[in-house]
């Protein structure tokens, strides 16, 4: 495993992460503990130390698996990440409290759930503009910093494009970006990772694998049942991203080379990126996508030195 520093924070995170959104319920699957166990043992042993996860994947049903796991592990070799900002109801049914009060009881349940006393980085989850503006949600954030709740802030950011909230960063004392990036949507590489670089932002790249259609398993053509949350997609688009991870497939990926190894490694060599948060429903994808790490050299802008 390869290590790079988070942007301005003391971060020392593996460039391959663990996205759990999978243990929210939302990809059609229920994991049991032991399950979740696995795949996290699977992530350890291969030296990924980086979670994200958010209050919302299930009414705090990852945080509580994953804080379930970190009662009988070491905690500190973790890095923790998780959002705020939005309440489960049911699957793809959320309500939104970007509030100040509202947000202290998201984050008191978040500890709960992860049984932890800190969180490593709490992140803003895909809020509009408006409410990322309240500086006293931020004033209120920071005296949960200055109380050891939270160790650094951070912004998850709804739209690829979102250049407000991204160079707003310095200013409410957030000093990372997650934002969905990878081979199929490069629209971060315009306005948000240079603002990033400038202002030395973590990157946290979400959906790399553009939700597994750069896997490379699907043809044009492909149909998915309506237990996979890809059924939700439109038609048109789906034929449209399928036609065009053909297409790079055959002029782009190396002959011989596992496409998803490749769509990973492709997003890590950007110099703004700091870690990919790929989901994994198995053990075995944990093990295929750290695999991606032998594709990366060791002179990005953000390599660990110790």
């Amino acid at each position: 495993m390869k290590y790079r520093r988070l942007g301005k924070t003391d971060l020392k995170v593996s460039i391959v992460g663990v996205g759990t959104w999978q243990f929210g319920g939302e990809w059609g699957l229920t994991y049991t503990q032991a399950e979740a166990d696995a795949i996290l043992d699977q992530a350890a042993d291969l030296g990924i130390n980086l979670i994200d996860t958010a209050e919302c994947y299930g009414d705090h049903l990852s945080e509580s698996l994953i804080g379930n796991y970190l009662s009988r592990r070491n905690r500190e070799k973790w890095i923790v990440a998780t959002k705020f900002g939005h309440h489960f109801h049911d699957l793809f049914t959320r309500t939104d409290d970007f509030s100040a009060d509202g947000v202290i009881k998201q984050l008191d349940d978040s500890l709960k759930s992860l049984q932890t006393d800190y969180i490593d980085l709490y992140q803003f989850h895909s809020g509009p503009d408006d409410l990322f503006d309240n500086d006293l949600l931020w004033t209120t954030l920071d005296k949960q910093v200055q109380a050891g709740k939270i160790r650094h802030l951070g912004t998850s950011i709804g739209s690829n494009a979102n250049i407000h909230q991204t160079e707003g960063s310095t200013k409410v004392n957030s000093k990372a970006i997650q934002v969905v990036y990878n081979r199929l949507d490069r629209a971060p590489e315009e306005l948000v990772f240079p603002s990033c670089t400038s202002q030395d932002l973590g990157v946290l790249a979400r959906v790399p694998l553009a939700s597994g259609y750069l896997s490379g398993k699907y043809k044009p053509g492909a149909v998915f049942s309506n237990t996979d949350v890809r059924h939700r997609h439109d038609a048109d688009s789906v034929k449209l991203k399928l036609e065009e991870v053909q297409r790079i497939q055959q002029e782009e990926v190396p002959p011989g080379m596992d496409m998803a190894k490749w769509a990973l490694a492709w997003c890590l060599k950007h110099d703004a990126v700091t870690t990919v948060i790929p989901g994994c429903k198995t053990p075995e994808q944990v093990v295929a996508n750290a695999s991606a790490t032998e594709l990366i050299s060791d002179n990005h802008p953000q390599a660990w030195k110790s």
